[in-house]
């Protein structure tokens, strides 16, 4: 995209400039539009489930109603509680919001279709995703009530002790890559069980692994059944109880964003990003972002379907199973991982 605008009589720097901006809102419109269709996808399959109609009055089959609910919010009064402290109190659904889109600079929609292929992707988003916390734990502290508060810690404690046991189930897919590149570990996984099937989930060894980053993605992102952050019963609304209009508009697109980064890298890492789940000729004639956005979609999907119905945790359950059943797993699968490919040859 560069060398196109150099033709257009631009230096490069400007060129670059200018391309690296058209890049990022090549990503960023059409996520913001997609994180609205899958608000609208979301309260469908719950009312599917529940032998509801699910939104169908704005718009043909309803599908305008997520824009009209961002209307609404958009017009309400945005009200700052006397005792907050202002300043973080406003910062924080920006902080989660431009978190949640950053992450997606490093993920491959396409080969070679990536705006930052950089060689450390992988530790990239990790640490990204990590930096999600901080909007969380400034929105509790900032408001100044107790509620909040106590949803925030629990938020970072529950975050915490999940992204330790991502860590090391994103050790194995590595070893088994040999590279941090997100393009690069989508390579790796063409024909990679029987010279057939694409995907490192295919592999015996490392589909626990698949099945627990699926898992673990959902407490990462606070999705039910780990929703103990917003849980209404106990916590109001949790750590957003104090926000309204646009402020808790952001911390809504930046839920659904994180939702569907945690969907692609499900896809990225473990099933084949952009190549067909087959080695078979035939399907390659498939555009290759077709077959990443349909397997975003299905994990999107599951994530749905575990919501609509799997009851919520007990908080000492759901600490339990990071800490005592995650955690030991995650471990000796890489063990498992690195003792079979030492065995092989495979860091010959």
């Amino acid at each position: 995209m560069t060398s196109f605008f150099q033709t257009l009589g631009m230096s490069y720097e400007w060129a670059w400039f200018v391309s690296t901006i058209c890049g990022i809102l090549l990503i960023a419109l059409p996520l913001l539009l997609g994180v609205a269709m899958i608000i609208y996808a979301d309260r469908k399959i719950w009312a599917a489930m529940a032998l509801r109609r699910g939104p169908n009055v704005v718009g043909p089959f309803g599908l305008l109603q997520s824009f009209a609910d961002g209307l609404k919010v958009f017009l309400q009064e945005t009200i700052i509680p006397s005792a907050a402290n202002k300043g973080i109190f406003l910062l924080a659904p920006i902080v989660t919001f431009t978190v949640a889109l950053m992450a997606w600079a490093v993920i491959p929609f396409n080969s070679g279709a990536i705006l930052a292929d950089i060689n450390v992707g992988l530790l990239y988003v990790l640490a990204i995703s990590s930096l999600g916390v901080y909007g969380t734990v400034m929105a509790g502290w900032a408001s100044n009530s107790k509620y909040p508060f106590f949803s925030a810690m629990r938020a970072s404690a529950q975050m915490i002790s999940y992204e330790v046991s991502i860590g090391f189930i994103l050790i194995c897919v590595v070893l088994w890559a040999g590279t941090f590149n997100l393009n690069d570990i989508v390579k790796a996984q063409d024909g990679h069980v029987l010279g057939l099937f694409n995907g490192f989930g295919f592999n015996p060894l490392l589909f626990p692994m698949a099945v627990m980053f699926l898992i673990s993605g959902m407490a990462e992102t606070q999705r039910a059944p780990f929703d103990l952050t917003e849980a209404e019963s106990e916590l109001v609304a949790g750590y957003q109880t104090e926000y309204s209009s646009m402020a808790f508009a952001a911390y809504w697109l930046g839920e659904y964003a994180n939702v569907l980064l945690m969907c692609a890298l499900n896809a990225t890492l473990f099933w084949g990003g952009w190549l067909p789940p087959l080695d078979i000729p035939v399907l390659y004639l498939v555009p290759g972002f077709i077959w990443f956005l349909l397997k975003v979609l299905f994990f999107f999907f599951v994530f749905s379907w575990v919501k609509a119905t799997v009851p919520r945790y007990r908080y000492d359950q759901l600490m339990r199973l990071g800490w005592k059943v995650f955690l030991p797993t995650s471990l000796l699968f890489v063990v498992l991982v690195s003792g079979y490919l030492m065995a092989t040859g495979h860091f010959a």
